[in-house]
């Protein structure tokens, strides 16, 4: 399952059915969970944890020192959770000091090429990320939330569970749970309607969403408006609440 090529440092654990491909090159300090496949020329640097049944491709630099300047070569870590696709010509970074020393990507995470994922991020699971997106330092991004390619976003921006971002889209504030945002910079367009169906959501759900969208952005209300008027409809659904929660608690601002 390693290829002779491969440069296994002796700090390294692999786990059983890990499979390392040509000339790729396992750094000290790097854990990998069973039966997660390793493509050839992949280089992965410590202090790494990477879980299980992951498949990364070829091309990818995973777990080297943040493209940070304060950075001094403080103890920092990456974490890579489980069942998580890694396409061609990713970069995902470890952790600064400043932003808590720890960068982490959740389960079953579609990441395709040439994705960028910053120092001290923190992705959820089941997110897709598609081509080029490029995420700085920082950014937090919710469960099941989809970015379009080319897809750029702001350091220290949150993205919500379940949203979406169009093609080319320029995040430099707050996209809350739920909301399609496109554009430069990224204004809303309504709810993720498409994805949130695919994932289950009914029909009563969607219908308090949408109103509590048209709160937020339709009726020309405060933020501070918009949150009070929400009450009723976040004390009967999860999912309101979610919304309400997340714009009151953004510290950049929501995209509006």
């Amino acid at each position: 399952m390693i290829h002779p090529s491969a440069e296994i440092d002796a700090d390294a654990r692999l786990s059983e059915g890990v499979s390392v491909g040509p000339w790729s090159v396992i750094g000290p300090g790097v854990e990998i969970g069973e039966g997660t496949w390793i493509g050839p020329h992949v280089v992965i640097q410590g202090p790494t944890r990477i879980g299980r049944k992951n498949r990364i491709y070829q091309f990818n630099s995973i777990g080297d020192v943040p493209q940070d300047k304060k950075f001094s070569g403080e103890r920092s870590r990456l974490e890579i959770g489980d069942g998580n696709v890694i396409r061609e010509f990713c970069t995902l970074n470890r952790g600064t000091e400043g932003g808590g020393g720890l960068t982490r990507v959740g389960n079953d995470n579609w990441i395709m090429a040439y994705v960028h994922i910053a120092h001290d991020c923190q992705i959820g699971n089941a997110t897709t990320l598609a081509n080029c997106t490029a995420l700085a330092g920082h950014v937090t991004v919710g469960n099941f939330a989809t970015f379009g390619a080319f897809t750029i976003v702001h350091q220290f921006c949150a993205v919500g569970a379940y949203s979406f971002s169009a093609m080319g889209t320029v995040v430099l504030k707050d996209v809350p749970p739920f909301v399609t945002v496109s554009g430069n910079s990224a204004k809303p367009h309504g709810l993720n309607t498409e994805g949130l169906k695919r994932r289950g959501f009914d029909t009563d759900v969607l219908r308090e969403l949408r109103r509590a969208y048209k709160i937020i952005y339709k009726q020309g209300l405060t933020v501070d408006q918009a949150l009070a008027a929400l009450e009723e409809s976040a004390s009967k659904h999860p999912e309101v609440a979610a919304l309400r929660d997340f714009v009151a608690g953004s510290t950049r601002g929501v995209v509006r």
